[in-house]
């Protein structure tokens, strides 16, 4: 596997946020893939994403994103209970709550999921390229 197309993003603030949200922005998403570690407070989402970022806009990559110091997580249009579904991620924004930051994903169709947290520590890790069949 060739490792210089795999990119590791980490976000501790809006403009790296944003960054992981552009370099995410319309990627599929298996509810399945889908995971909250309540103890670790950890959100792990992997997703299927093009490759903007250098312009090699026909690449398809699996990555994970990974948001740390999560104390909470809700959802909202998302059947859990159907593994097979596939969201497409639309953006991620977040908003300061008082203490915390309320952090968004934004999915087509109305769907998303709120993370709370007490700072932004958000890392986007490629895994491995898609090859076409």
């Amino acid at each position: 596997m060739n490792k210089k197309y795999m990119a590791q993003i980490i976000a501790t603030d809006n403009e790296g946020l944003q960054m992981i949200s552009a370099c995410s922005s319309g990627a599929k998403v298996k509810v399945s893939d889908i995971k909250y570690l309540g103890l670790n407070k950890v959100f792990l989402i992997s997703i299927e994403r093009t490759k903007i970022e250098k312009g090699q806009k026909d690449k398809k990559i699996n990555s994970v994103c990974r948001f740390d110091f999560v104390d909470k997580v809700k959802s909202k249009n998302i059947d859990q209970n159907n593994h097979e579904i596939i969201l497409e991620l639309i953006a991620i924004d977040y908003m300061k709550n008082k203490n915390n930051f309320e952090i968004n994903l934004i999915f087509q169709n109305n769907a998303h999921i709120a993370l709370t947290t007490e700072t932004i520590e958000v890392r986007l890790e490629d895994q491995n390229e898609i090859k076409e069949k």
